[in-house]
C-alpha cells in the first residue's frame, strides 16, 4: 500500500471519529433536555401542594381561634330593678293580713335594685279573749347574668334552696309542700305548725320566680292568751295572693304587664350582652319586735 493511500484512510477515520463525538453529543442534550420540563413541572407540583396545605392550615387555625374567641353568649338578665319593698302589697290585703299594723319596716339593704325587703306585725288586742298576732314579710331577690351563669339560672337555684329552707326549719310539725300555680314562672307554698312559748303558730311560706328574681313571702299567725288559733287554710290563701301581688309589681318595676306580657317595645339595637357580674346577697329581713319572728330562712345569703 503506497504512502498516499494510508494518509487517506486516516483522514477517513479521523473524520468518522469526530462524526460519531459530535453525534453522542447531541444525543445528551436532547436527552438533557427532555428531562428538564419534567423536573420543573415535579418541582412545581411539590411547591404548589406545600403551599396549599400551609393555606388550609393557616384556615384551620383562625377558625379556631374564632370559635374560642366568640365563646357560649349567656342570656342577659330580664328584670334590672326591683319595686320598692313596702309597696308591692295593696293597702286592703295588708288591711286582711296585718289589720293593726299596716304600716311596714323596711329591711337593710345597700343595693335596693338587687334586693330589698319589708315586714309588717299585727296585735289585734281582745282584751281578756287573748289576742290575734300577725307577722308578714316580704323579700325581693334580683341576680345578674355573669360570664358563665344566667340571672334566670342563678335564681332558679336560690328559689330551690328557699324551698328546701322552709321544708326543713327545726321543730316545724305537719310540714306541706303544694306548687303554686299562676304566680310567676315556678312557685311552691310551705306550711308547717311551730310550738312557741308565746303559743301555737301556723307559718306560711310561698316562694316564687319571675325570671330572675325571686320573692319570697312569709305570713305566720297565732291565737295568744287564750284567743283561737287562726285557720292554717285561711293563712294560706293570704300568703299566696301577696305573693301574686309581689309578682305583679316586680313585672310592672321593669316595664312588664302583670301576666308577664311586656307593655313596652325594646329599644331598637338593644344589646343583648349580659351585664357585668354583680352577685346579690339575699334581701336582709328585719327583726320584728313582736313575739314571732319568721322562721324561714328567706334573709340566708347566697352561696
Amino acid at each position: 500500500m503506497s504512502e498516499g493511500t494510508m494518509q487517506r484512510r486516516a483522514q477517513r477515520d479521523d473524520q468518522r471519529d469526530q462524526r460519531t463525538k459530535r453525534a453522542g453529543g447531541v444525543s445528551r442534550l436532547l436527552v438533557a433536555a427532555a428531562a428538564l420540563p419534567v423536573m420543573l413541572i415535579v418541582a412545581g407540583c411539590s411547591s404548589d401542594s406545600g403551599s396549599g396545605d400551609d393555606a388550609q392550615k393557616a384556615g384551620a387555625a383562625a377558625s379556631v381561634d374564632a370559635s374560642v374567641s366568640a365563646g357560649p353568649t349567656v342570656r342577659a338578665a330580664a328584670y334590672q330593678s326591683l319595686p320598692e319593698a313596702c309597696a308591692v302589697l295593696s293597702k286592703a290585703t295588708l288591711k286582711d293580713m296585718v289589720p293593726k299594723g299596716t304600716k311596714g319596716k323596711e329591711g337593710t339593704s345597700s343595693d335596693t335594685a338587687s334586693r330589698a325587703s319589708c315586714s309588717w306585725s299585727s296585735l289585734d288586742n281582745n282584751g281578756v279573749k287573748g289576742s290575734q298576732f300577725r307577722w308578714l314579710n316580704v323579700s325581693l331577690l334580683r341576680f345578674e347574668s355573669d360570664a358563665a351563669t344566667s340571672g334566670d339560672q342563678q335564681a332558679q337555684e336560690y328559689y330551690a334552696k328557699q324551698v328546701q329552707g322552709a321544708q326543713a326549719v327545726a321543730g316545724a310539725a305537719n310540714t306541706r309542700t303544694q306548687a303554686l300555680a299562676g304566680t310567676g314562672d315556678q312557685a311552691t307554698t310551705v306550711r308547717y305548725d311551730l310550738k312557741k312559748k308565746e303559743g301555737a303558730f301556723k307559718q306560711q311560706t310561698v316562694v316564687a320566680r319571675v325570671e330572675n328574681v325571686v320573692v319570697t313571702v312569709d305570713y305566720n299567725g297565732a291565737g295568744l292568751a287564750g284567743e283561737k288559733t287562726p285557720s292554717a287554710d285561711t293563712l294560706t290563701k293570704a300568703a299566696e295572693k301577696a305573693a301574686k301581688e309581689a309578682v305583679a309589681a316586680v313585672r310592672s318595676a321593669n316595664g312588664a304587664a302583670a301576666d308577664g306580657g311586656s307593655t313596652t317595645a325594646p329599644s331598637p339595637g338593644t344589646s343583648t350582652t349580659p351585664p357585668s357580674a354583680s352577685p346579690s346577697a339575699s334581701a336582709s329581713t328585719s327583726a320584728s319586735a313582736s313575739p314571732s319572728v319568721s322562721p324561714s330562712t328567706s334573709a340566708s345569703k347566697k352561696s
